[in-house]
């Protein structure tokens, strides 16, 4: 959609802490304040709500029928659908993951995403000790 840079979701939030000795989050307030901001009206907005070298968790509201294109990360993943009902494809087979599901995937292994209803999912990435973040790809 034109006027949107989809590379720079939620730059205009306040800034929140995202590491420390703890962090605790209301799911539900920050999937609705996802879904009041206006990326959400172009299929997705994603928040991270944690962020060390070694370990990040992100929170991502998509509306139903938007996909996030085939792509990996270096570490270990967790997806688990928090609200809604998404559709992954990975290694040549497609995981169902209605609200409460979780699908692991290992490195590098390529993926796409699909919400089948307007959904909303806490996506985890791991890295390998003394590795730390790579740009997906």
């Amino acid at each position: 959609m034109p006027g949107f840079d989809l590379t720079h979701r939620g730059a205009a939030r306040a800034v929140e802490p995202t590491g420390g000795p703890f962090l605790s989050f209301d799911l539900d307030a920050e999937i609705g304040q996802l879904a009041r901001e206006s990326y959400w009206q172009v299929g997705r907005n994603a928040k991270t709500l944690a962020k060390y070298p070694d370990f990040r968790i992100v929170l991502t509201a998509i509306r139903a029928g938007a996909r996030i294109q085939e792509h990996h990360a270096a570490g270990r993943i967790a997806v688990q659908t928090v609200r809604g009902h998404l559709k992954m494809r990975a290694a040549g087979q497609e995981f169902d993951l209605p609200l409460g599901h979780m699908l692991v995937l290992d490195r590098a292994l390529k993926h796409d995403v699909e919400a089948l209803e307007d959904s909303a999912f806490l996506l985890t990435i791991a890295w390998p000790e003394g590795e730390s973040e790579r740009p997906a790809a």
